[in-house]
């Protein structure tokens, strides 16, 4: 072999690799341009209040959330639903939420607080609390709702109109983003979704997949937001509650898989200028929020080192990639890295411009990237060495 082809194979095997990045942001943008016609918003739900409406409960858990429990209960109570409930469970809060809940109940009627047992062993915190709440709850349909989320006053008839065809629905809430990291880091979880999970399939099976294939494929077109799930009574009990996933750090997405693949119909929706959320309010708080169960969102090790190694090739490697064809006047490899990075730049903004994220931060997502990667070396670390993540002054 000559000396002049020795020297041009790093650059044919680096045009393969941009090539199948190209590929797979291609059908990642398939999927995206799906899902902003497919994925709708609860606001979107027609509706009308019937005369016997349904009973609804709206169940809070809640520990250690003195910033923003006030918010949340009394955009939850200012509902222009005719019959439902307002739950509160105060998780033994160390701060001022018991003391709020208290003036709070004080004055408003219709709001239940109550109590919360002390966790047995064998039960995670958030499970814990929101069985509790389902065993005091009277209402036929249960919407379970995070402390840090508040409510247009339509939610619960939209909700409820919607449930007249489906089993079960969860809501991607709107977030609010105020510092640099918030910006930088919560949207990837809309990100990730918009562009890899066609919404369609979690209401359906695809059509295009062989029939053998649906019961062992179908569990994976699946997504819960625990921010938002709401069920009728019925299939919630007929799954076992949140008893079924008293021990799982991402209850909610256990959740809508026990849901869909006991036969029950699901839903997803966005949550724009309907149902919105505040998830983190600093860089330790994302950081420890992410950290607790960053690793329990991937089947095994293998899965998520894949896919770590797979987001440094497609939004990491373009970018060097580009500078490396500048410099070295490579045409070929300067506009395949030139393409990849507007697509990625195209689809960044079709998602920060849905959910109302400045989109100045849709020219900083390789650092985004980075972020996470740094964050799943982290976890393999303490996956490896047994150190326990700690969220709300409990250990998970």
């Amino acid at each position: 072999m000559c000396p002049s082809t020795v020297g041009l194979l790093p650059s044919f095997n680096m045009i393969y690799i941009l090539s199948f990045v190209l590929l797979l942001l291609l059908a990642t943008s398939v999927v995206l341009i799906r899902n902003l016609y497919e994925f709708k918003s609860l606001k979107s739900v027609e509706f009308e209040i019937e005369q016997n409406a349904p009973f609804v409960s709206i169940c809070i858990p809640a520990r250690n959330e003195e910033d923003v429990i006030e918010r949340c209960v009394t955009n939850a109570l200012k509902q222009d639903y005719p019959s439902f409930e307002v739950l509160v469970l105060d998780d033994n809060s160390t701060d001022r939420t018991t003391e709020i809940l208290s003036q709070l109940s004080d004055i408003i009627t219709n709001l239940k607080r109550i109590k919360g047992e002390p966790k047995p062993d064998d039960w995670l915190g958030k499970p814990w609390a929101c069985h509790q709440l389902s065993e005091e709850a009277g209402g036929q349909i249960l919407i379970f709702i995070d402390a840090d989320v508040w409510l247009e006053p339509d939610v619960l008839t939209k909700t409820v109109s919607r449930l007249k065809y489906k089993d079960a629905i969860t809501v991607w809430p709107q977030q609010e983003l105020k510092s640099f990291w918030e910006n930088m880091i919560v949207p990837m979880f809309n990100f990730a979704l918009f562009t890899l999970l066609p919404a369609i399939y979690v209401e359906r099976h695809p059509r295009w997949m062989p029939s053998f294939f649906i019961p062992k494929l179908s569990d994976k077109f699946i997504a819960g937001c625990g921010q938002f799930l709401a069920f009728r009574r019925s299939a919630y009990d007929q799954i076992g509650g949140h008893k079924s996933v008293k021990n799982e750090v991402v209850e909610d997405m256990e959740l809508a898989r026990n849901i869909k693949t006991s036969g029950f119909l699901f839903q997803m929706f966005h949550g724009v200028n309907t149902v919105y959320c505040r998830m983190y309010n600093s860089h330790s708080e994302i950081w420890n929020g992410f950290k607790k169960n960053f690793l329990n969102g991937f089947t095994n090790m293998f899965e998520f080192v894949c896919m770590g190694i797979l987001h440094i090739v497609v939004y990491i490697l373009p970018f060097i990639t580009l500078v490396i064809g500048i410099v070295e006047n490579d045409l070929v490899t300067t506009l395949l890295s030139g393409v990849i990075i507007l697509i990625i730049l195209v689809q960044k903004i079709a998602i920060h411009k849905l959910f109302k994220v400045n989109l100045i931060y849709s020219f900083l997502h390789p650092i985004s990237v980075l972020w996470f990667q740094i964050l799943g070396l982290v976890s393999i670390f303490n996956k490896i060495f047994g150190i326990k993540s700690s969220w709300k002054g409990r250990e998970v």
